[in-house]
């Protein structure tokens, strides 16, 4: 009796291995798919830049533009929280 239940047991077990590398494998495959359409992604916009340096300049004009924009943005945001903290200070 004793050895049927380990048998059970056994099986449920192997059968509970299986099902965690089944779901393993369905979570590896949709990630590499993931990855896969990135760099297809990836490669689609490298074929303009190289083919076209005005966009490369473009592109680089709107990456600094975005920089110094979110280096504003930032140090307003700090200045918010200081006069935030400075008010709630003062009540």
């Amino acid at each position: 009796m004793a050895e049927s239940e380990s048998q059970e047991g056994n099986y449920d077990n192997r059968g509970n291995k299986v099902q965690d590398f089944k779901t393993d494998m369905e979570e590896i495959l949709e990630k590499m798919e993931e990855l896969t359409v990135h760099a297809a992604w990836m490669a689609y916009g490298c074929i303009p830049t190289q083919t076209s340096p005005d966009l490369h300049n473009a592109m680089q004009y709107l990456e600094d533009a975005f920089l110094i924009c979110k280096e504003k943005m930032e140090k307003k945001w700090q200045e918010v929280l200081m006069e935030s903290r400075g008010e709630g200070q003062n009540e």
